[in-house]
């Protein structure tokens, strides 16, 4: 049986990300604006509003994907958001000190 998972980035009214992983991307984006859970992040962040989106076969990998994002600056988030992908690039580089 072929199941739906989705990776999701909502831009938050205070400007803030917020990254998840759901098998209903409609649904999930209604309880974010929705839900009476105050101890949600997106609780007081209302409304979000949905920025991108990735769908995956298997629940492991969209969870893998979900934690790399988490890891990434928010440079790196806003130009996979906008589809800049040579900023991507440039700020997928590490940068270390000269020896």
């Amino acid at each position: 049986m072929y199941k739906n998972y989705w990776i999701y980035i909502v831009l938050c009214n205070d400007d803030s990300y917020y990254i998840g992983v759901t098998n209903n991307i409609k649904r999930r984006i209604w309880e974010h604006n929705n839900d009476d859970n105050k101890n949600c992040y997106t609780y007081k962040r209302r409304p979000v509003k949905l920025v991108y989106c990735e769908n995956f076969s298997n629940i492991n990998s969209a969870i893998r994907r979900e934690k790399q994002i988490k890891g990434w600056s928010r440079k790196k988030k806003q130009s996979l958001i906008s589809e800049n992908f040579v900023k991507l690039v440039k700020y997928s580089k590490r940068k270390y000190p000269n020896k």
